[in-house]
């Protein structure tokens, strides 16, 4: 029934909608933006969101693709590469996280990226063979 509600959605307000739904239904937040990556498939703002969307699903693979692809299209994206060093904290892959969670912390020394590096680095710390 919500489907049909929102059938023939504006990009755009399908857009708005997965902005408000991706913290705390992310799955509704991907169904309300397959449509936008559709025709949108290259935008970084639509890649991002989806990016969010699977992390907070835990669609860790797809995560990461999602937010590589902002990354590429946008270098400068600090927040793109905070989640995407997330993502790889939560794949385990903690060295690779570091480095973008630095990359993020060095564009904009925001305390959440802060803590995020203190985070990894004291699992680091506790199993140096990662």
């Amino acid at each position: 029934m919500a489907d049909e509600e929102h059938a023939g959605e504006d990009p755009v307000q399908a857009f708005r909608r997965a902005e408000e739904l991706v913290r705390r239904r992310p799955l509704d937040a991907l169904k309300a933006l397959e449509p936008v990556l559709d025709v949108e498939a290259d935008k970084t703002s639509v890649q991002l969101l989806a990016g969010r969307a699977y992390f907070h699903s835990a669609q860790l693979g797809r995560a990461e693709a999602a937010l590589t692809r902002v990354v590429e299209l946008d270098p400068a994206d600090h927040y793109a590469r905070f989640v995407l060093g997330r993502t790889l904290q939560r794949l385990g892959r903690l060295a690779e996280a570091l480095g973008q969670l630095r990359i993020a912390w060095a564009m904009n020394p925001a305390p959440e990226y802060q803590d995020a590096i203190g985070s990894v680095r004291a699992r680091i710390a506790l199993d140096p063979g990662n």
